[in-house]
């Protein structure tokens, strides 16, 4: 069955990787340009292009001939579409913060929100900074999968070719989402929900008349952008609800952060640090971990204790999956 799978991933990125390909050498841009077309085309009945020759549009009505949507899962093409970013991302030089939140991060987090809400009949997710919406994706087929629940969700991207991928692979994937092409720092005005779940970005903000009306804001200079981001998170996210972020490790040991725990105080309960395995990341500064936040009210408590922790290598199965199960416990037997 996984063989068939992955047979079908490869078909799928087989058409976008040939029809991107043509755009790409057709009108001389980038291959994350073309990748945007090439999934705007699959899913349009307009087969015109005034920047393509009509030979150009008979080679792409050839690769498109055989690829019908109704065939692959969801899953598989999100698998399919990422793994065409991924080549974009190598082929265009892309910057750090186009890179896609790995399959492995995005489980591991998919895997501690079903542990937490397991047995919710409802669940309504919010990603602040979706990027090409990978993270949220994936967690939305994972929670499906493994507690049989079909969350709603919404995303927030200021950046138009993330935005753009992200919209167009929820619509592929038969995903009711909605969607923000907004800066979230301007205060969108998006859901209130049961949990936000974000691979935050890492960094200054630019503008700081914006980061102003945010309690994390820094006193002089910019802002760190991740603090602004969990704040905005947990503001959107109901009493007693969760808040996964991925973080710097070092979360809690820069200057800025007592910004952060000022806000925090009283009203965010902070119930888990987990480290991801520094194999992960090319250095120690580069490391990140699984930040869980709750917020306050519907009998949420600070847990004692709280769950601090580094995964043990991915590679290491045994360990990993005790290290888990360590986790389920403290969910069941603290946490919840």
């Amino acid at each position: 069955m996984r063989v068939l799978a992955e047979g079908k991933i490869e078909q799928l990125f087989g058409v976008l990787d040939r029809s991107t390909e043509l755009i790409q050498k057709a009108k001389d841009q980038s291959y994350l340009d073309s990748l945007i077309e090439t999934l705007g085309f699959i899913q349009s009945d307009d087969d015109e292009d005034p920047g393509l020759t009509e030979a150009d549009i008979k080679k792409l009505t050839n690769i498109y001939a055989g690829f019908n949507p109704d065939e692959y899962t969801a899953e598989t093409i999100r698998k399919g579409i990422q793994m065409a970013i991924l080549k974009a991302i190598r082929i265009d030089k892309i910057q750090a913060n186009y890179q896609i939140t790995p399959d492995t991060i995005a489980n591991v987090i998919g895997y501690i929100v079903s542990g937490i809400f397991h047995g919710k009949k409802e669940l309504s997710l919010l990603d602040p900074a979706m990027g090409t919406g990978n993270l949220l994706t994936t967690i939305y087929h994972q929670l499906e999968t493994s507690i049989g629940v079909t969350p709603t969700v919404s995303g927030i991207e200021n950046d138009d070719a993330m935005f753009e991928l992200a919209a167009d692979s929820v619509e592929l994937q038969k995903i009711h989402a909605e969607l923000f092409h907004e800066d979230t720092i301007q205060n969108v005005l998006a859901p209130v929900v049961d949990a936000v779940v974000s691979d935050l970005p890492i960094g200054y903000y630019p503008i700081d008349a914006n980061a102003k009306g945010f309690a994390t804001h820094s006193e002089s200079g910019h802002s760190y952008v991740h603090h602004l981001m969990i704040e905005f998170g947990m503001k959107h996210v109901k009493p007693g609800g969760f808040g996964f972020f991925l973080v710097p490790s070092q979360l809690f040991q820069t200057s800025e952060a007592k910004q952060l725990l000022k806000w925090m105080q009283g009203k965010i309960y902070l119930q888990g640090l987990l480290n991801l395995p520094k194999e992960l990341f090319q250095n120690s500064a580069a490391q990140k971990a699984i930040l869980i936040l709750q917020n306050s009210g519907e009998g949420a408590k600070q847990v004692d204790p709280v769950m601090l922790g580094e995964f043990p290598s991915f590679k290491d199965q045994q360990a990993f999956t005790k290290f888990l199960t360590e986790i389920d416990d403290w969910e069941q037997n603290d946490l919840l």
